[in-house]
């Protein structure tokens, strides 16, 4: 079994030190840092997200996974700073709604990405509008990421999209919501670009919305 078969099954076991000591094994051994993303750990997370999907995995273990792919990658990106050839997968924004306290779906979206090979900005909670536009301004990111689970805060994704249009750069991002009382027809309905139903879900409308607005 090579490093990369070892260490993927280690990230989706959850077993954080394995996934460092197998890095570190692999770096040891003349792997490149970039290589480690797209034969393990993203392997790893998509199996993760499908194990999800299919009621295999719940938020526990989807959690100790992404941690120990977190182990990985914060030994393997340093290593890639400077290194014109590789590129995240994508810059995403990712917050809770103004008013809303709550991040543990916000958290496990973040941790999913990132292990996604994403770039993740976590503005962290009750976020408001302005700081979401501004974020964007200043990074150039083109995917933002709104999460809300009380009823009572929904509004404030209708008020942070429309803070887009007022800035004048809805047409520059697509924004994706999520959260337990959010709906597809919520989303359609305040203009967002989709609804993500779940964690593994907002993965692929990153990977579908990283590209530029046509």
């Amino acid at each position: 079994m090579s490093v990369f078969d070892e260490l993927q099954q280690a990230i989706i076991d959850g077993k954080a030190p394995l996934a460092k000591e197998l890095t570190e094994k692999g770096l040891k051994q003349g792997v490149k840092a970039a290589d480690f993303f797209p034969n393990a750990i993203i392997p790893a997370m998509d199996e993760v997200g499908r194990r999800m999907r299919e009621c295999e995995f719940f938020i526990p273990e989807v959690l100790i996974a992404a941690r120990a792919a977190r182990a990985s990658t914060d030994l393997l990106r340093p290593l890639l700073v400077g290194d014109q050839s590789v590129r995240p997968a994508g810059t995403v924004v990712c917050g809770t709604v103004k008013g809303d306290l709550h991040d543990i779906g916000k958290n496990l979206v973040a941790s999913m990405l990132e292990g996604s090979g994403f770039e993740v900005i976590d503005l962290g909670t009750d976020v408001p509008p302005e700081k979401f536009v501004d974020t964007v301004r200043t990074t150039g990111a083109r995917i933002v990421c709104l999460s809300a689970l009380l009823t009572v805060t929904m509004p404030a994704m209708r008020t942070t999209v429309q803070a887009f249009r007022d800035a004048g750069i809805r047409g520059q991002v697509r924004i994706y919501v999520g959260g337990a009382p959010i709906t597809r027809q919520f989303a359609d309905e305040i203009g967002a670009d989709a609804y993500g139903e779940s964690a593994p879900t907002a993965v692929s409308l990153a990977r579908s919305g990283a590209g530029p607005r046509s």
